[in-house]
């Protein structure tokens, strides 16, 4: 299996610190990532050969840091499955998630989910790599998903969420329209008393704004772009029921209809990301796919 690791060659202003300074500060590893490596093998090695994290490098050395785990420890059984890869790495992968497909397994979803499929598509390529999302999106959405491979990569996007370094666009087809083209929904959202899943805007519940943008109205419907500042759950139902424009198709938050669209209609359009070992800047998109496109086709635009 092809293991990944992180390498630094020691100049000679690295020279004489600390591996463990050099992992932290140089490399960015955190104390979890660390304390889960150096008890294997190879976890940490100055030119080839095992360290502890007090010793103090030397010019010249190459210091490497193995990030995959030999030893899944996410429990997610590998299982046979469709996947639409838009960008794969090391460290990395990025989907395009099929509508009705589940994120994490769970409940009732053992090997059904993306996590399996990954964890499969991992196997069959000889990648070492375990199951660590880093977001997630409901079994109805469809769009751009990004999954760490590792601990660290995981970590590292984690810290990027509700910032300007990881920006998530989506696109809602809504039963009628915001009453003004653009704005922001800041509303607190909290759980439903008596429901283990639905939320709802109550003055308790937790912070949460979303920004729109109305792209285009087609009678009774419109597209709108949505962008997160907060990640609660449902936010966008939510918040789009709230202002009285509910996602088309949505069961819990709208008007359920079988005939235009069997889930609601929300699609996770385009992704920002920094890479969590490169620093460089990731862009992608995905356009509307099929089934809410027929929602709201353009030659029919008001």
């Amino acid at each position: 299996m092809s293991a990944r690791y992180l390498t630094l060659k020691i100049t000679p202003e690295l020279a004489g610190l600390e591996v463990n300074t050099l992992l932290r500060r140089t490399l960015g590893l955190s104390g979890t990532v660390l304390r889960r490596v150096k008890w294997l093998e190879d976890g940490i090695t100055l030119d080839g050969v095992r360290v502890n994290v007090r010793v103090r490098a030397q010019e010249g050395e190459t210091l490497a840091v193995r990030l995959t785990d030999p030893s899944p420890t996410s429990g997610v059984v590998p299982a046979e499955g469709p996947l639409d890869i838009v960008y794969e790495d090391p460290d990395l992968i990025v989907l395009n998630k099929a509508p009705g497909v589940l994120v994490h397994p769970g409940h009732g979803h053992f090997d059904d989910t993306l996590g399996n499929f990954l964890m499969y598509h991992y196997r069959a390529s000889g990648d070492e790599s375990d199951f660590h999302p880093v977001h997630r999106l409901d079994k109805g959405t469809s769009g751009l998903l990004a999954v760490a491979k590792h601990a660290h990569a995981q970590e590292k996007l984690k810290n990027q969420l509700h910032t300007n370094e990881f920006r998530r666009v989506y696109l809602a087809v809504c039963d009628g329209a915001p009453s003004e083209p653009s704005g922001t929904v800041d509303a607190p959202i909290g759980p439903v008393d008596g429901s283990l899943v639905a939320r709802e805007v109550r003055p308790e519940g937790r912070p949460a704004r979303t920004h729109y943008k109305v792209l285009r109205t087609c009678g009774p419907r419109s597209l709108v772009e949505l962008e997160l500042e907060t990640g609660r759950t449902h936010q966008i139902r939510v918040h789009m029921a709230h202002i009285g424009c509910s996602l088309t198709g949505d069961f819990l938050y709208g008007r359920s209809n079988q005939a235009l669209i069997a889930r609601p209609a929300l699609h996770s359009a385009r992704l920002e990301l920094t890479h969590p070992i490169t620093g460089e800047r990731l862009f992608f998109s995905i356009p509307l796919p099929a089934d809410m496109a027929t929602l709201i086709p353009k030659e029919n635009i008001l």
